[in-house]
């Protein structure tokens, strides 16, 4: 399965930024564990360091889970960075503006380019540059209405939904036209990563699932079955 079809066969994909280098493994593993398999590692660039530490926590990721994860870059904001993060085993961009050369550096190098727009003139020139999703950014400002409006004239456009997405409105901006959604700390909860809290990032990321209309892994199932009758 290629990667694009992947990203629009599994509708989420979770941001993880913020999070420890010591808990990206165990982070990533939750995920997958309540169905979640599109992450997202956002470069930090507040130093060199941080933004290094990101390329080396894809390349554990790519190391440790393979074809089980679809792992991309995210605010990659130079074709220096997509060069760093193609190398380090990204299989998809992701940059919260619109650059011509980041764009065109990501499909030279053969993997899948999201910039991030807000307007529609932003969306035009990201999906004339190239770009094989427009991630929209940050949908929760503008409303369902606003993507409703845009499918008008641009439902040529993939689009995708970031910023302010929770289990209650997710399907919402699925139901007006976005491809996929990208979800941050809502879902990978930062206190939880770092306080080992595993099931609750699962448990979120089943939640999720279920919002957007796809079943639960058969294992989740098992887990809250086997919760309900310890209930009784």
């Amino acid at each position: 399965m290629d990667v694009i079809t992947r990203i629009l066969e599994e509708k989420i994909i979770a941001i993880l930024r913020g999070i420890s280098a010591e808990y990206m493994l165990s982070a990533a593993e939750a995920l997958r564990k309540g169905g979640i398999t599109c992450l997202e590692i956002a470069l930090d660039h507040r130093s060199e360091k941080a933004a290094e530490e990101a390329c080396e926590a894809l390349r554990r990721l790519d190391a440790a889970f393979g074809q089980k994860l679809c792992i991309g870059a995210g605010t990659v904001l130079s074709a220096e960075e997509v060069r760093r993060c193609a190398h380090a085993g990204a299989k998809y961009i992701i940059s919260p503006n619109v650059r011509a050369d980041v764009i065109a550096e990501t499909k030279k190098l053969g993997l899948v380019s999201i910039p991030g727009a807000y307007t529609p003139t932003e969306i035009i020139a990201a999906h004339e540059a190239g770009a094989d999703i427009v991630k929209l950014f940050p949908v929760g400002e503008m409303g369902v209405s606003y993507i409703k409006a845009l499918r008008g004239p641009l439902g040529h456009i993939r689009l995708a939904a970031v910023g302010g997405i929770t289990p209650e409105n997710c399907a919402s901006f699925q139901q007006a036209g976005c491809c996929c959604i990208g979800v941050g700390s809502s879902l990978v909860d930062r206190e939880a990563a770092e306080n080992g809290d595993w099931d609750k990032i699962t448990g979120t990321a089943e939640k999720y699932r279920e919002a957007m209309g796809m079943s639960v892994p058969s294992t989740a199932r098992n887990r809250m079955i086997g919760g309900n009758e310890r209930q009784k």
